[in-house]
């Protein structure tokens, strides 16, 4: 067996059955792969999707059904073992994964997929209280769905996507909400000023009060350990019949780091997905993976890249040549609006805005380094979010007047990019092409 490949009547074992996790195990037995395949998965039931945890299954226009990535019959037909249960060690000496009450799964590759778990506020009591929520998993949105609709007042805890998306269901559902920022703008680490500012405008407009750069001194507690009250430390206090924590998240490496793989703020990974065991790989949320022009270690936070980063994972363990990484993106439904990103915003790049974010319902912010497009914000405008693609993904080097001039059709400059670049040789096929 090479450095790169599981024998075709081999044993894989994938641990965590998310997107990445599922899409690993589909992709083994699309890329030929023949042995036994193992999905651990925490959680009963079918593998699920997340994302609409914080939107549509809080309002109540998603089941618990239509959020199973694949029908049932997909992994009886594919022979993908679906095994609920939790993983307490992985060793990689003996290349076995242990399983909580002793059963041990063989193998001869493992993929983590063990994805991300919310930062915590600190506190005993906190952690106690009933009425305060997380959301991650389909058990918290459950437990946060059936306490909103016996309450009025929501306070969340910070102005993330899954804050904001929350307090946008909360809101249509009738409950007074407020939410609670740190940082001076919304979605400050993940968007720019204009698209912050838009979504602040947004919320305010449907009646969600938000506080900005505030901080949390303590918590009030009332009845049955139930939290009543959080108060500020500039002396406001902001009642609540529910908390929601919207802090982040961080990426579970506690099973990674006892297996002595090599751990920095994610597991970390090369192109191929390996991890410093060359039997054991890690996708998706957990993973810290070479990327862009600079090749910098980056954990990327979305379904996309999971999908990715699962793909190019079965392609190593199989020996296929690995896929080509496209720029990562990202969405989130706010209200009618509907936020897509395409490459990874940073504060210190070039920023140009296609329309009037204060009057328009969609509009576009475009990013550039030296020139070159890295990432586009994109606000209720599919035909332009598929030129953003296309455009970031092409490392296209677009004049600023062009992209801020909306009379200049987005699909022009897609064609432009498309002609230059189809007469760039070969040899220079990394060069930015300029339109």
């Amino acid at each position: 067996m090479s450095a790169l490949q599981v024998p075709e009547h081999g044993a894989v074992v994938v641990i965590g059955a998310g997107h990445a996790g599922t899409e690993v195990a589909t992709e083994l037995r699309a890329c030929g792969y023949d042995g036994m395949l193992t999905l651990v998965h925490e959680e009963k039931g079918l593998p699920y999707a997340r994302p609409p945890l914080s939107k549509a299954f809080l309002l109540g226009a998603t089941t618990e059904v239509d959020l199973a990535i694949r029908p049932g019959n997909v992994y009886l037909e594919q022979r993908i073992e679906v095994l609920a249960g939790t993983v307490d060690a992985l060793d990689c000496g003996r290349r076995k994964v242990r399983l909580r009450g002793g059963r041990e799964l063989s193998y001869d590759a493992v993929v983590l997929a063990t994805g991300g778990q919310p930062r915590r506020l600190a506190g005993s009591d906190i952690e106690r209280a009933p009425n305060v929520h997380y959301l991650k998993t389909l058990a918290d949105a459950t437990a946060l769905k059936k306490n909103l609709r016996t309450s009025s007042k929501l306070v969340i805890v910070g102005g993330g996507y899954i804050g904001l998306e929350a307090a946008a269901a909360a809101r249509q559902l009738g409950l007074q909400v407020t939410v609670l920022e740190a940082q001076s703008r919304l979605l400050a680490r993940v968007t720019s000023e204009p698209v912050s500012d838009f979504y602040l405008r947004l919320h305010e407009s449907h009646g969600i009060e938000i506080r900005l750069a505030v901080q949390i001194a303590s918590f009030e507690f009332g009845a049955g350990g139930h939290v009543t009250a959080a108060t500020l430390a500039d002396g406001g206090r902001v009642a609540c019949d529910v908390l929601l924590v919207g802090i982040g998240q961080q990426p579970r490496t506690e099973l990674a780091e006892r297996a002595g793989l090599a751990v920095a703020e994610g597991v970390l990974v090369d192109v191929a997905c390996r991890t410093s065991d060359d039997r054991v790989l890690a996708i998706g949320d957990c993973a810290r993976q070479p990327y862009g022009a600079d090749q910098a270690m980056r954990r990327i936070e979305s379904v996309d890249n999971a999908l990715q980063q699962a793909r190019i994972a079965a392609a190593a363990l199989t020996g296929k040549p690995l896929p080509v990484r496209a720029a990562p993106w990202f969405w989130s439904n706010q209200f009618d609006a509907r936020l897509q990103s395409v490459g990874l915003y940073t504060p210190d790049c070039e920023r140009v805005v296609r329309g009037d974010p204060q009057t328009d319902s969609s509009f576009s912010v475009w990013y550039l380094k030296a020139g070159t497009l890295i990432a586009a914000d994109v606000v209720s405008s599919p035909r332009d979010f598929a030129a953003a693609r296309r455009l970031v993904g092409g490392a296209v080097s677009v004049p600023a007047w062009k992209l801020a001039d909306t009379s200049v059709p987005l699909n022009h400059l897609v064609t432009s990019a498309t002609c230059a670049k189809s007469k760039v040789l070969p040899s220079s096929k990394s060069t930015p092409v300029s339109v």
